[in-house]
């Protein structure tokens, strides 16, 4: 008998794939049911209707994400922000190439749901971003960045351009550089703007 928690995950995960596939308009709730070969009932037992399964899946994901990079921060970053940086565009960028199903869920699904972004509160997001914002705030009190930096205004201008390159990367997989290289080009661009002119050899 399936639990309770693994059927749950089970339909996120089909609702991922049939997001992916035919678009989250197109999906019926019988495709993620037949995806995930439960019985379209049981679909109902878990959630409301299809926005209530994309929410769930995108605070589910990204919660995942958070953990994930935190983790990373942890064990591979030291104390220097200019390297958390990094390590979390490249994290990014890997997971969205490692995931491509999701990331077309994330990067055009969510985008063409209007009802989604008036409805969604961006509790996971917010923390993803913040994760960025604290690294900045980091960085000045260690008077490593310049200490005129909003880090609200640095973590959208930096997400936003791992959160295009990405885009692009999924829809263009062909690419004449790798991720490393792209994850270490983001980083040097916003890097060179945000050190103090002391530190920046």
């Amino acid at each position: 008998m399936i639990r309770t928690a693994d059927k749950h995950s089970k339909i996120i995960e089909a609702a991922i794939r049939v997001f992916s596939r035919k678009g989250f308009f197109h999906a019926r709730i019988a495709d993620i049911a037949k995806e995930a070969q439960v019985a379209d009932g049981t679909i109902y037992l878990y959630f409301n209707n299809k926005y209530d399964i994309l929410i769930s899946l995108f605070e589910e994901e990204i919660g995942k994400i958070i953990l994930e990079v935190k983790q990373l921060l942890e064990s591979e970053a030291g104390d220097d922000p200019r390297r958390m940086l990094g390590i979390f565009a490249l994290n990014h960028l890997k997971m969205m190439d490692d995931r491509r199903e999701l990331a077309e869920v994330l990067h055009t699904e969510l985008r063409q749901s209007n009802k989604f972004m008036r409805e969604y509160r961006n509790t996971k997001f917010s923390e993803y971003l913040d994760i960025i914002s604290g690294i900045v705030r980091k960085g000045q009190e260690m008077a490593i960045f310049r200490p005129e930096i909003l880090p609200e205004v640095f973590e959208q201008a930096f997400f936003g351009a791992l959160d295009e390159t990405s885009r692009l990367w999924v829809l263009s997989p062909d690419h004449s550089y790798s991720i490393e290289e792209t994850a270490e080009q983001i980083t040097g661009f916003f890097l060179k703007g945000i050190i103090a002119p002391a530190t920046q050899n």
